[in-house]
């Protein structure tokens, strides 16, 4: 099937994604900071660069968008039906160096959590952010005993 879009175009719309500082990136960045837990932002010296972390928990958060990270079983992962396997192989990719990437970061002894863009839909968003903070103040009064 041909691109619906001259190349002009598709590179136009490709150039405008962005890779951090996303929107659900943001929704979980505000809400942790409004609740007092303090984090770094894309710390380059980590496997991965991940979206947040936060070293006084050595933990790290990833956001990943639900199509280019490939979430499985996700309705908002769907196979482009333009250059299919190139983008397959693309998913596939980022798939694997998300696999490689958490590896890394666990042996280091890093807690690694990844959050699916399709969590942070308004259906599912308070949910997972109250989880997501739960968490941390689990953690913190473990720390306080």
């Amino acid at each position: 099937m041909a691109d619906v879009h001259s190349k002009e175009v598709r590179s136009y719309n490709m150039s405008r994604i962005k890779g951090k500082n996303t929107k659900p990136e943001i929704v979980v960045r505000k809400f942790l900071f409004s609740n007092g837990i303090r984090y770094k932002l894309h710390d380059k010296t980590l496997p991965g660069k991940p979206d947040m972390v936060f070293p006084k928990y050595k933990k790290v958060i990833f956001v990943h968008g639900c199509f280019w990270h490939g979430h499985e079983n996700c309705k908002y992962f769907v196979v482009p039906k333009t250059r299919t396997e190139w983008w397959l192989d693309k998913i596939n990719g980022n798939k694997k160096k998300d696999a490689e990437n958490v590896e890394a970061l666990k042996k280091q002894g890093w807690d690694v959590k990844t959050i699916w863009e399709c969590e942070l839909k308004p259906k599912n968003k308070e949910k997972k952010l109250q989880s997501i903070l739960k968490e941390f103040k689990k953690q913190k009064s473990l720390e306080n005993v």
